[in-house]
């Protein structure tokens, strides 16, 4: 089912796109949340914080590849909106190529690398040996999510979001029932967590490839769409490589906050572990809605639909900071709560060091909620560079406030904390400083797609 999101209802339209893509991804993260719980409550505190760590580089590593797919799709959404099926075939094989080609190099180079990496993050002797039988295992499903993420990139591009939800639904509960016999069952400890993933990666990625293939007429590509091209290449870089630096240097930030956090030892470690699960479950709806609001401004600006995409803007930000704000309300009322769900009572160190994270955190959401409809509006209309700038404003910010000041024994802890809400606020000012004073007038008025031949 393809969906034309350059008519009908702003507000309406935009919802109805995005809700799948929330809903499956609150499906993933309810999956991460019970990961979380089973490999704390079954194996213990030094494997939550190994794990907890571990998924952080991972995300990093697949922020790589799902940045590629993201910057891929924004510009078959274009393409789409302005009704070049022809040249979307092309761009399509181009890109396939492209990114399976960097994930492949991406898996071989940190499975060839790992244990550097590992010393690299600061792992404590205590959890490094988990992390690493662990990220062997789980980095096994890179190409996995290459695959389901081109190809949900491409069904989200012509407006269907529904079938990666499905497919999204059917890996996350394979996932929990595998874990539980890996770990319960079989006692195959991180190993057995890590094999779940990659075994239910790999059953989403071959269903949603096969269904793609067999529904949609526009990947069945003839010879005269599979040549290479140099000036459709070079498009298909700039896009998919400007918007998978713009995830990665996110993610990078992430992880050298992790490695600051793994210096506080493993009760820190743990806390941090649990409480960004809590932040990840709180805030992605909003990045959800972030990725489908662009590739509502990607059709319409292919559309040359300039009022339809400022309508989209302002309904945008009212929508994600009013539900950010509800969801900073919940997450600081019930702090303590959300961490006796991944964490034992007795363990009361860790259980304070992550109510006072997400309380300073989980109170300015509405922050990372315009962030990320920032990121998707640069993406968007051609200009992902702009996201890379924001992209190194916040965690450029929060990486340099956090390591000078948690050193300094009047801050400590609390300056990490503290620095993130700090940087997604100042990218905030400087994103939608730079739509207004040189963006509204002149960009939008003109829209289309680049030029790809």
């Amino acid at each position: 089912m393809q969906r034309d999101l350059t008519r009908g209802p702003v507000v309406r339209v935009m919802l109805a796109f995005a809700l799948p893509m929330v809903v499956g991804n609150m499906l993933q993260q309810l999956y991460n949340v019970a990961d979380t719980y089973i490999v704390s409550r079954f194996i213990g505190p030094d494997a939550l914080g190994a794990v907890g760590s571990s998924f952080t580089l991972m995300n990093f590593l697949l922020s790589i590849v799902i940045g590629l797919c993201m910057g891929g799709g924004a510009l078959f959404a274009m393409l789409f909106g302005n009704g070049q099926e022809e040249e979307l075939k092309s761009v399509l094989f181009l890109s396939f190529l492209f990114t399976g080609a960097v994930a492949l190099v991406v898996n071989v180079l940190v499975l060839c690398f790992l244990d550097p990496v590992l010393v690299l993050m600061r792992f404590p002797p205590e959890n490094i040996d988990l992390a690493r039988d662990y990220l062997r295992v789980v980095l096994l499903g890179v190409l996995f999510s290459f695959l389901y993420n081109f190809f949900a990139a491409f069904l989200r591009s012509v407006g269907n979001s529904l079938v990666p939800l499905l497919f999204l639904v059917v890996s996350a509960l394979l996932n929990i029932v595998l874990d539980l016999a890996c770990i319960l069952l079989w006692d195959m400890g991180v190993a057995g967590a890590a094999l779940a993933t990659v075994i239910s990666q790999g059953v989403s990625a071959v269903c949603i490839a096969v269904y793609s293939y067999a529904r949609s007429p526009l990947l069945r590509l003839e010879r005269r769409h599979m040549r290479f091209d140099r000036q459709r290449m070079g498009t298909i870089v700039q896009f998919s490589t400007l918007t998978s630096v713009q995830q990665s240097v996110m993610n990078f930030g992430i992880l050298m906050i992790q490695s600051l956090v793994n210096s506080f030892g493993p009760a820190v470690m743990a806390a941090f572990a649990a409480a960004v699960k809590v932040d990840a479950f709180a805030y992605q709806p909003a990045q959800d809605f972030g990725n489908a609001f662009s590739l509502f401004i990607s059709q319409n600006y292919g559309a040359k639909k300039p009022d339809r995409i400022q309508k989209g803007i302002r309904s945008a930000v009212a929508t994600s900071v009013l539900f950010c704000i509800a969801v900073s309300a919940l997450v600081v009322l019930f702090a303590r709560q959300l961490m006796l769900l991944f964490v034992r009572p007795e363990e009361t160190e860790i259980i304070a060091a992550g109510i006072r994270y997400l309380r300073i955190e989980g109170s300015f959401y509405w922050g990372i909620g315009c962030l990320f409809l920032l990121y998707g509006l640069y993406r968007g209309i051609g200009r992902p560079g702009m996201s890379v700038v924001l992209t190194i404003a916040s965690l450029g910010t929060r990486v340099v406030l956090a390591y000078a000041l948690a050193p300094i024994p009047a801050f400590g802890l609390p300056a990490i904390w503290w620095a993130i809400p700090i940087g997604w606020v100042l990218a905030d000012a400087v994103g939608f400083g730079y739509y207004y004073l040189r963006v509204r007038k002149t960009l939008l008025a003109s829209g289309g797609p680049p030029e790809t031949k």
